[in-house]
């Protein structure tokens, strides 16, 4: 795929060379030159462009998600088995830990904690992986002519392949552990999928390559996730944590101006199924008592505003491209 990238490169090369030679000015005699700054500006598709020529490449981001886990497992034993093993593993800890140990006070702790994690986890390793992943393929930006969005969003493809593993071993564990997820909002999970790959796309592309130019954005973009994590209710439930300060400071509306906040609690609310569940010493208030249109309003503006920060990013990227090379 890369060699009929490069094939593809060199065609338009020489035929830009061509039509050049073509329309070569004949000689003139020597004039005085003005005092105008002429500047060269490499001609860029458009936005419309981009997402076209993104979609027709969709095999090379296919074969780069493929090589990306197949890399991540070389020489294992075990290879894929690992994906499912890891989360199950940190599952059966968790229950172990809060369930029987500690009798936390929300019951089936660990199916809550999962779902939380479930989103989050498939968002923060994309956003790590991703903001150097023009940087780690330097050799190939400068020789390989493609859109190098595709990096960035195979970081999101690989993040997703690992997601479905864990969404399998959290299924198995629903079911094991007896909590009842609510299959009748089926639906807002599948709008908060759409939403939160569409913003872990968005990010990855922009971070990717900011990050050429500004290498402190990676090390920027660990801190501040480590920090992110507690603004989301994936260790806490917001009702009984979170909300009470909040209301008392009319700073709700702060909260929840965070996306992973209302992706999260979406996932919760289909997963975990249980606004109010009975707990060991009466009932305990885990998610927000609202309707599941409350619910997906919340995520469908952020997914209004994902696809607005996507095309925003694919722009700044285009514009930020042609001195990849050079930086690089």
């Amino acid at each position: 795929m890369l060699e009929d990238s490069g094939r593809l490169s060199k065609a338009t090369v020489m035929a830009d060379t061509t039509s050049s030679s073509k329309l070569e000015p004949q000689k003139r005699p020597p004039a005085v030159l003005s005092s105008t700054t002429v500047r060269v500006v490499s001609a860029r598709p458009d936005l419309k462009d981009r997402l076209v020529l993104l979609w027709s490449r969709r095999e090379l981001l296919f074969y780069l998600v493929r090589k990306e886990l197949s890399t991540k497992y070389r020489n294992s034993t075990m290879g894929f088995a690992w994906s499912m093993l890891n989360p199950a593993f940190m599952l059966l800890v968790w229950y172990f830990v809060f369930d029987v140990v500690m009798h936390s006070v929300i019951p089936g702790f660990a199916v809550y904690l999962m779902s939380g994690l479930l989103a989050w986890n498939l968002f923060v390793s994309s956003i790590m992986q991703s903001t150097t992943a023009v940087i780690e393929n330097a050799s190939i930006v400068q020789k390989v002519a493609f859109p190098r969005e595709i990096l960035a969003l195979a970081k999101v493809g690989q993040a997703l392949v690992f997601f479905a593993l864990q969404f399998i071993v959290l299924a198995c564990a629903i079911a094991i552990i007896g909590t009842t997820p609510d299959y009748r909002a089926i639906w807002l999970l599948l709008l908060a999928i759409v939403t939160l790959i569409i913003f872990t796309s968005a990010l990855a592309i922009l971070l990717s390559a900011l990050n050429v130019f500004y290498r402190d954005i990676q090390h920027f973009v660990e801190v501040a996730t480590f920090a992110w994590f507690f603004g989301a209710p994936i260790v806490y439930s917001y009702v009984s944590t979170m909300a009470p300060g909040l209301a008392r400071r009319h700073l709700t509306w702060l909260y929840f101006s965070d996306p992973m906040a209302s992706i999260v609690l979406a996932f919760q609310r289909v997963l975990y199924g249980s606004i109010s569940p009975m707990g060991p010493h009466g009932i305990v208030k885990v998610l927000p008592d609202r309707s599941l249109a409350w619910y997906g309003s919340m995520v469908g503006i952020f997914f209004v505003f994902s696809i607005f920060l996507f095309l925003i990013s694919l722009i700044v990227f285009g514009r930020l491209e042609p001195n990849f090379a050079e930086e690089l």
